[in-house]
């Protein structure tokens, strides 16, 4: 099981930090975002040795981390802007990094992330 939270309202420049515990070990974890009337979309993953995998289109503003030892990964998202806001998912699989929702069999509940302008 995963549990995410750390989402709110935050004006468009501003940082939201969201974390993800799970339940036991896994091996990679990741963030996805979906936006209303829009497919979700990768954001980032890492896998247990911290290799780390963006999705492009973020230009540098978020940073994916993971504490092994407590089972949990966090997404730090600076300069946040509009387009961001979304719900946001954490997500796990028992193998590498992978930008395909599909491939992940678990899921958190979603944290809403808005950004105003």
């Amino acid at each position: 099981q995963l549990q995410a939270s750390g989402g709110g309202l935050v004006q468009a420049g501003g940082s939201l930090r969201l974390s993800c515990a799970a339940s036991g070990r896994t091996h990679t974890m990741g963030w996805f975002r979906q936006a209303p009337a829009k497919e979700r979309e990768f954001v980032a993953a890492i896998s247990y040795s911290k290799t780390t995998h963006y999705a492009d289109s973020l230009e540098g503003r978020f940073t994916i981390s993971r504490v092994n030892a407590e089972n949990t990964v966090d997404l730090q998202m600076n300069s946040l802007k509009p387009e961001d806001t979304a719900v946001y998912y954490c997500a796990a699989r028992p193998f590498g990094t992978s930008t395909s929702w599909y491939e992940y069999d678990s899921w958190g509940q979603g944290t809403l992330v808005t950004v105003s302008s």
